[in-house]
């Protein structure tokens, strides 16, 4: 088998989908590894590491034309011609652009989703939103730092006592965990909201105060542990309540996303205008509209004194270690496919009576086989 690592072209990627000792990992379980010329180097990895890991460097031409699996951080638009037989792995956005799907199916390519694999606990090295996540909450916070005119901690110095700054963040899920931990390492006082009740206790371990709003919240998290979208009406309650909680911070991080849909307004202009001058709102959902009514994508916008900042690709921010982090992610998800035979013949062996399979697989034979997906495209 042939795997191929083609250089990301998605405007402002920096990230490649698997590192040198990613290749070196896969040489192992006896598959041929070939990189594009120059895919590491904006991750700091370059041509020379892949070489000395026994991976080959090709043009991107060849890559395409000779792999027989392709491993790429964006796998929609594919980059690239695809081929009958081919298999492609990477973030393929299935339920926020089901059309691109029917795309790569069409060409009679394998297309495999990472967005799609299962939380369950034998999939936890799979679980590359985990991972990005992660590094999106660090990246925020540092964000945040940079931009306002306060140090985040108490300083007890000559010219007086300096005061921590405040921070929110709205959503606990992993970005906002990384979040509450890395503002707390840098010395602010942080208080957090999540309407899923379960995340108290995972605040408070990492030092936060959870905000506790009167408001119904059943039926918040579906069986993957992610938040379920709430009706208007719902987001209207929770808005009125948050505003005071708001008005008293001075960094506001909002990282509430829901798979496929456009992210929730959590933060209105209103809310915005509350905040203290030199306040900032770092909004981690930019890239799906954002949570912050004011939020322009990969734009620092600046409100009545209020700097709202929308990272798109937090990740690319930091390639290095975000490459790290989903290298291992695709590495092993790959040789988990593979099983123990598989890197002995040219096309991946696709078994969908296991979950992890079956769950993030969108096309086979020039079909969408994803039932989701199809549904989201029925005319």
């Amino acid at each position: 088998m042939r795997v191929g690592i083609p250089k990301e072209t998605y405007p402002g990627e920096t990230r490649v989908a698997v590192i040198p000792a990613g290749a070196a990992t896969l040489k192992k379980t006896g598959v041929d590894v070939a990189v594009e010329t120059g895919a590491g180097t904006a991750a700091g990895f370059p041509d020379e590491a892949y070489r000395q890991q026994g991976a080959a460097i090709l043009s991107r031409s060849d890559i395409f034309a000779g792999a027989d699996v392709l491993l790429t951080v964006r796998a929609t638009p594919p980059g690239g011609p695809l081929h009958a037989g081919q298999a492609l792995i990477g973030f393929a956005d299935p339920l926020g652009a089901p059309d691109a799907i029917h795309q790569v199916a069409a060409t009679g390519t394998t297309l495999l989703s990472m967005e799609l694999m299962p939380r369950i606990t034998r999939a936890q090295s799979m679980d590359a939103l985990s991972s990005m996540a992660t590094i999106a909450g660090y990246k925020g916070v540092l964000l945040a730092a940079n931009h306002s005119p306060r140090m985040f901690p108490m300083l007890m110095t000559a010219a007086g006592t300096i005061s921590s700054a405040r921070v929110f963040i709205v959503g606990a899920g992993v970005a906002g965990l990384q979040a509450i931990a890395t503002a707390r390492r840098l010395g602010a006082k942080v208080e957090a909201y999540d309407v899923r009740p379960a995340v108290k206790e995972q605040v408070q371990s990492l030092g936060g105060k959870f905000v506790e709003l009167p408001i119904e919240t059943a039926d918040s998290e579906d069986k993957g542990g992610y938040a379920r979208a709430q009706d208007e009406s719902f987001y209207r309650r929770q808005r009125e309540m948050m505003l005071k909680v708001v008005a008293g911070n001075d960094i506001v991080i909002t990282t509430a996303l829901i798979p496929g849909k456009r992210a929730p307004i959590l933060l209105t202009t209103e809310m915005v205008e509350a905040m203290i001058p030199g306040s900032v709102v770092v909004d981690l959902a930019a890239e799906r509209g954002g949570n912050c009514e004011l939020t322009r994508p990969d734009e620092t916008v600046h409100h009545k004194g209020v700097i709202i900042i929308g990272p798109s690709n937090p990740p690319a921010l930091v390639p290095y270690h975000a490459s790290q982090m989903y290298s291992k992610n695709i590495v092993t998800f790959l040789t988990h496919l593979l099983g123990k035979t598989g890197a002995q013949q040219a096309s991946l062996p696709i078994d969908t009576s296991d979950e992890i399979t079956r769950e993030t697989l969108l096309t086979q034979n020039g079909s969408v086989v994803h039932q989701r997906v199809r549904e989201l495209t029925k005319a």
